[in-house]
């Protein structure tokens, strides 16, 4: 049998293509589909009706040459896999949806050198904007931001010296705020369970830190910690808890790092018939709803995820008042949602 050679894939579209099912000029259609120019709606509609039903996608890149930059938003964190980065997502999402501007996600896997190498891919298209969870950075990466000459927004964390703008909360603040809490209520065997820092998150470093200046107020200490690698889940949170308990069985507190682990610890007390809050506290961090159907709500804090990711899209944006798109640090207050897992709560 002879094999014939596929046939050439179709053209690509062009301005004339919807200029003749529009019947109007390619100046005109180029105005409409770069929302430039005063066109009347009538043409507008006509034009746009065209392009939607030719399949018509403008060449972002070609415009982009003229421009030096293009429609999209880098947006960097650390993980897929935890649970705090969608609401953040959906914060941006939201501010950006009637902007024409698009985010674009990357991932660093909380590695330095991987943050580099994202940071030069995004940058190297020519975005409007980056959007990058932290303050901690390489020399490298920071350098690039530096000289990237678009608005530059940080989120989640004020602790530190931001390269444009900054939004987010104080973990150091929030540390120092739950230990507060937690004292207040007579706990004094205090544990910590989280990840392993002070590379992987720097957030939750600054947050023991200042959870452990308040014990040290009170003449305390951290008198038992269990570290983890990779992702937050129930089952490393169980894990953990009973690894500490079975070392250190007269501990009466136990601070988790986030909210998931904390919620496998919970589980898992009450699997053993502990009593939570009298025998034993807990308390998270980051206020996730999608822990709301458990057994007993732990007590933790809301890091204030959405609003931060509307305030970045905001700046990115120029929403800002004003029209602001760079040089602001917005601090936003961490929020107690105090649970029935402390005493007196």
């Amino acid at each position: 049998m002879t094999k014939h050679p596929l046939p050439d894939p179709r053209r690509t579209l062009t301005l004339r293509d919807v200029s003749e099912a529009s019947g109007v000029s390619e100046m005109t259609v180029s105005r409409v589909l770069r929302n430039r120019g005063d066109v009347s709606e009538t043409t507008r509609e006509r034009v746009l009706e065209a392009a939607r039903n030719l399949g018509y996608v403008p060449n972002k890149i070609a415009g982009a040459l003229a421009s030096q930059r293009v429609n999209l938003v880098g947006v960097l964190i650390p993980s897929l896999s935890n649970m705090v980065f969608p609401e953040v997502m959906t914060g941006i999402s939201e501010v950006l949806e009637d902007t024409g501007l698009q985010p674009v996600v990357g991932v660093s896997n909380y590695l330095p050198e991987r943050e580099e190498q994202v940071i030069y891919e995004m940058l190297s298209w020519r975005p409007s904007g980056l959007i990058l969870a932290g303050v901690e950075h390489s020399e490298p990466a920071r350098a690039m931001l530096r000289q990237a000459g678009i608005p530059i927004v940080e989120i989640m964390d004020i602790d530190g010296e931001p390269v444009d703008s900054a939004v987010g909360i104080s973990h150091w603040r929030a540390g120092r705020e739950m230990a507060e809490v937690i004292m207040a209520a007579g706990y004094r065997r205090i544990a910590f369970l989280g990840t392993h820092m002070p590379t992987m998150d720097h957030r939750a470093r600054k947050r023991l830190e200042g959870f452990e200046d308040v014990l040290a107020r009170e003449g305390l200490a951290i008198v038992d910690r269990e570290y983890y690698l990779g992702g937050s889940s129930l089952l490393k949170g169980r894990e953990m808890t009973e690894a500490l308990l079975s070392r250190t069985p007269n501990v009466d507190f136990l601070y988790y790092s986030n909210d998931m682990i904390g919620a496998g610890g919970l589980l898992w007390c009450l699997d053993r018939g502990i009593d939570v809050p009298g025998r034993i506290g807990l308390a998270g961090f980051n206020g996730m709803d999608l822990l709301d159907g458990l057994p007993r709500q732990l007590t933790t804090m809301d890091a204030r995820r959405l609003e931060i990711g509307r305030l970045a899209a905001e700046i990115i944006s120029g929403k800002r008042p004003g029209g602001r798109t760079g040089g602001e640090l917005i601090e936003l207050s961490a929020t107690l949602r105090p649970g029935d897992t402390i005493r007196g709560m």
